[in-house]
C-alpha cells in the first residue's frame, strides 16, 4: 500500500505546526500587569518582546486574565506604599479559581500577613539567597546588593531571599544567626511575594548584574511559564565604557582622559559662591558628618576659588543617586590642579588650566588650609598643610604629600614658580617633624607641635613601617633632593626606606589591604633609583614591582590581597562590624575585586614611574595593561552625568561589574574621589598617552632659588 503526500496535506501540516507554536509561544510570551509604564519591570518585559495587557487595579488584572496565565501586580510608587495594591482574600481566591500565577510586589495587605503602614529604609543590609532555586550561579547565602531598599517588615517562614547586614564579598560569610532578617521574597497563598521593590532593579542600581538577571529570570519562568527567558535586553544606567575582550579603538585612552577631566565638572564638585552656603551645610564643621545630598545638575560650576570637594560616598539611593562627601580636603586640591593642568595642557584647554592656578592659590593663600600658625615663620607648624577646611590643625603626612605633589605637577604644567616658596616651606615643615631614622608617623597634632617644637621630632627615634602613611613623603624629599642636594633629605630617606625593605614583608603595618602598600612603596623606590642607580637600589624596586605583579590578572586588574594578620582596621568578626570602620573590599584572599582608591589608582601612577625611570619591559608592558584596564572599567552613564566619565573605588574583574564588600565606613565599593582616585588615574593616564613621567614633567623646576633659603630658616635651632 502507497502512501500519497500532497503539497496541499503538507502545506496545512505545517500551518498547524506554525499555529500550534504561535499559540504556545503567545501563551508563555503574554502577561497581565499592574503598575507604572515607567517602572523597569514593565520596561524590560517590553523590550524581551511580551505582550503587555496594562490595567488599572490588581482585581482588574486578576479579572480580565485568561486561566492559567501570569500576573505582575507591582509597587506602582515605591518607595511610597501603594493604598491600591491590597490583595484581599477574595482577589486571592479569584486567582487561585483562575489557575493564574501571581508576582505581587510591596503590597500594602495580603492574606495571613502583618504588613505596617511603614517600611524600614535600609542601606547596609543586602539581600541573602536562602533558598536553592536560583541556579548553580545564586547558592544558599549569595548575596545581592538592594540599594536603598524600603522594605515592609514580615514573619514568614522558608524565605527564597532575605534582607540582612552581613559580613561577605559574594557570600554571608556568617549565616544569618546573628543578624535581623527581613523576608524579601517567599512564596504564599500560591502567589509569588516581594515585600520591597523588587522591579526596581535598572533604576536603583541593583547588583551584580548576572546576580538580579539570575533572580529575575526565576521570577518569569515562575510567572509566565516561559522557561527560555533569556533577557538579552537587559540596560544598566552606569556600566564599564568595555567589556573584557573588546577591542579597545586607538582613540580609547585619549578618550578616557576627556571624560576623566570633563568628570570634575559634570560632578559639580567645584564650588560656587552662588552655592557656598548649601556646601557649608555639609562640610564636616563641628565634627557633623560631611555627606548630603548630590549637587544639582542646575547649579553652575565653580572655576576653582573656592576649591573642590571630595566626591560621591558609596550610599546608593532608591532612585540611582548617590550622596556626596562633602568636605574640602588639602590633598584634593593639590591631586585635582595636577589633573586639570595636565588636561589643561594635552587638550589646550584654558579652562581646566585657570582651575588649576586657582586651586592651589586656594590650597597656599585664600584658604584657612595654610593659615594661622601654618602660615607663621615662627611657629613650629609652619608651611604644614591642614587636613581639610573643617579640621586644619590636624596632619598627615600622606595626605600632605599628594597635595604637594598636585601642587608640583601642576606648577610644570602652567610653568610657572608662583608656589615654589609655599612648596619647599610645605616639604620642609613635615621633614623637620620627621624622626632621625625617616618616620613620621601616622598623623601628628598642631598642639601637640607648638608645645613640644619640631625639633622634638626631628630628634627622635621612631619607626613606623607603613608605606601608605610614609612613602610618597619620602618620594617629596627625594624630589626636592634632587633640585637643592640638600643632604639630608636623602640620608633619613634611605635609611627610612632600608628598614622598610628590610622588614618586608612580615613587620609591615597593611591597612585596608597589602596590596596598597606595595603600590605606595613603588614610587620612592623607583625615585631612588633616579637619583643613585645603584644594584641594591634596582633590586628594591624590582622586588616590589614583582610581588605586586604577582597579582595582575589578564585584564590589567591587580587584585586585592590582605595582610597577615590584624590590619589596621577592625576586623569583621560578627555580622555586626559590617559598616563599623574603614576597610577592605574583600573578605577572603583569592576574591576578584580591584581597589581604584588604594591600590590601582597609585600603581599605575608608581609603575609608570618606575618604567620610565629604569626602561624596563616587564613595568611598561604592566603599565600598559593597566591602563587598558582603566579605560575599559570608567564608568559610563546617560542618567546620571555626575558619574559618567568616573572611576569608582571597586570593581569586581570575574564578573566584571561594580561589586565587593561595602563595609568600608564612608569610602565604600561605589564611592568617587576627585582626588585620590580621578586626579591620579588622569593624570597617569595623560603621562601614558605622552610617554613621560612625573620626573620629567617636572624636572626644569627652578624651585631651589626658594628652598635654599627656606632650609636656612626653618631649620636654625
Amino acid at each position: 500500500m502507497k502512501t500519497t503526500i500532497t503539497i496541499k496535506s503538507v502545506v496545512w501540516a505545517c500551518l498547524l505546526l506554525t499555529l500550534t507554536f504561535t499559540q504556545s509561544f503567545a501563551k508563555g510570551k503574554q502577561v497581565y500587569f499592574y503598575g507604572s509604564e515607567k517602572n523597569d519591570l514593565y520596561q524590560l518585559l517590553k523590550r524581551e518582546g511580551f505582550v503587555i495587557k496594562k490595567y488599572s487595579t490588581p482585581r482588574a488584572a486578576i479579572n480580565a486574565a485568561a486561566n492559567g496565565a501570569g500576573v505582575f501586580i507591582i509597587a506602582d510608587a515605591y518607595p511610597k506604599t501603594d493604598p491600591v495594591n491590597q490583595i484581599t482574600q477574595a482577589i486571592l481566591n479569584q486567582a487561585n479559581k483562575k489557575g493564574l500565577k501571581l508576582y505581587v510586589e510591596y503590597p500594602s495587605a495580603f492574606p495571613g500577613l502583618n504588613i505596617p503602614q511603614k517600611p524600614v529604609e535600609t542601606h547596609l543590609e543586602r539581600a541573602v539567597i536562602t533558598a536553592d532555586v536560583f541556579g548553580n550561579e545564586l547558592k544558599p547565602m549569595a548575596l545581592l546588593a538592594i540599594q536603598n531598599s524600603y522594605i515592609l517588615p514580615v514573619e514568614v517562614n522558608n524565605p527564597l531571599i532575605v534582607l540582612a547586614k552581613v559580613v561577605g564579598f559574594d557570600k554571608a560569610e556568617y549565616g544569618l544567626k546573628d543578624t535581623k532578617a527581613y523576608p524579601l521574597l517567599f512564596e504564599r497563598g500560591g502567589a509569588l511575594i516581594s515585600m520591597t521593590g523588587l522591579s526596581n532593579f535598572e533604576t536603583g542600581r541593583y547588583g551584580p548584574q548576572q546576580a538580579i538577571k539570575a533572580v529575575w529570570k526565576y521570577i518569569l519562568a515562575r510567572i509566565t511559564g516561559n522557561k527560555t527567558v533569556n533577557l538579552d535586553k537587559w540596560v544598566e544606567d552606569v556600566k564599564p565604557m568595555f567589556n573584557r575582550d573588546e577591542p579597545l579603538p586607538a582613540t580609547a585612552r585619549l578618550n578616557s582622559i576627556k571624560k576623566g577631566a570633563q568628570w570634575f565638572n559634570n560632578g559639580r564638585f567645584f564650588i560656587d559662591p552662588s552655592w557656598k552656603s548649601d556646601w557649608l551645610k555639609y562640610d564636616g564643621s563641628n565634627n557633623s558628618t560631611p555627606v548630603g545630598p548630590p549637587v544639582s545638575q542646575s547649579k553652575p560650576n565653580g572655576n576653582g576659588s573656592e576649591g573642590i570637594i571630595e566626591g560621591h560616598t558609596s550610599t546608593i539611593y532608591y532612585d540611582g543617586s548617590q550622596q556626596y562627601r562633602y568636605w574640602m580636603r588639602a590633598d584634593v586640591q593639590g591631586e585635582v590642579s595636577m589633573a586639570m593642568a595636565a588636561a589643561g595642557r594635552l587638550l589646550n584647554n584654558k579652562e581646566y588650566e585657570a582651575k588649576s592656578a586657582n586651586l592651589i592659590n586656594y590650597l597656599f593663600k585664600t584658604s584657612n588650609l595654610r593659615a594661622g600658625n601654618k602660615n607663621d615663620p615662627k611657629s613650629a607648624a609652619y608651611g604644614l598643610l591642614g587636613w581639610s577646611t573643617s579640621n586644619s590643625t590636624t596632619f598627615y603626612g600622606d595626605d600632605n604629600s599628594r597635595a604637594i605633589l598636585g601642587a608640583i605637577a601642576a606648577s610644570s604644567y602652567l610653568h610657572t614658580d608662583k608656589w615654589d616658596k609655599e612648596l619647599a616651606e610645605a616639604i620642609l615643615g613635615n621633614f623637620r617633624t620627621t624622626g632621625k631614622q625617616g618616620f613620621r608617623g601616622e598623623r601628628l597634632e598642631e598642639a601637640d607641635i607648638i608645645k613640644n617644637g619640631w625639633q622634638h621630632y626631628y630628634d627622635q627615634d621612631r619607626t613606623h613601617i607603613s608605606p601608605h602613611f610614609e612613602s610618597w613623603m619620602w618620594a617629596c624629599y627625594l624630589w626636592l633632593y634632587s633640585k637643592t642636594g640638600y643632604e639630608p633629605l636623602l640620608a633619613r630617606t634611605k635609611e627610612a626606606i632600608k628598614i622598610t625593605m628590610d622588614a618586608y614583608p612580615e613587620k609591615w603595618l597593611w591597612g585596608s589591604s597589602m596590596q596598597t602598600q606595595r603600590a605606595r612603596m613603588i614610587l620612592p623606590l623607583a625615585w631612588l633609583v633616579r637619583i643613585e642607580d645603584t644594584e641594591e637600589h634596582r633590586q628594591w624596586l624590582d622586588k616590589m614591582v614583582n610581588e605586586i605583579l604577582k597579582y595582575q590578572d589578564a585584564s590589567g586588574a591587580i587584585q586585592e590581597e590582605l595582610g597577615k594578620g590584624k590590619g589596621m582596621f577592625k576586623a569583621l568578626n560578627t555580622n555586626a562590624d559590617y559598616g563599623s570602620d574603614e576597610g577592605s573590599l574583600i573578605f577572603r584572599n583569592g576574591e576578584k575585586a580591584a581597589c581604584m582608591l588604594y591600590t590601582c589608582n597609585f600603581a599605575l601612577f608608581s609603575l609608570n614611574e618606575a618604567a620610565q625611570a629604569t626602561g624596563n619591559k616587564k613595568y611598561k608592558d604592566a603599565v600598559d595593561k593597566l591602563s587598558d584596564f582603566m579605560t575599559r572599567i570608567q564608568v559610563q552613564s546617560t542618567k546620571h552625568n555626575d558619574l559618567d566619565g568616573a572611576w569608582m573605588r571597586a570593581f569586581d574583574y570575574g564578573r566584571w561589574d561594580y561589586w565587593a564588600s561595602n563595609s568600608d565606613a564612608g569610602w565604600g565599593a561605589w564611592c568617587t574621589l576627585t582626588g585620590w582616585i580621578q586626579s591620579w588615574i588622569v593624570t597617569s593616564q595623560i603621562q601614558i598617552q605622552q610617554h613621560e613621567s612625573f620626573w620629567e614633567v617636572t624636572k626644569n623646576s627652578a624651585i631651589k632659588i626658594k628652598a635654599k633659603p627656606a632650609i636656612d630658616q626653618m631649620f636654625k635651632q
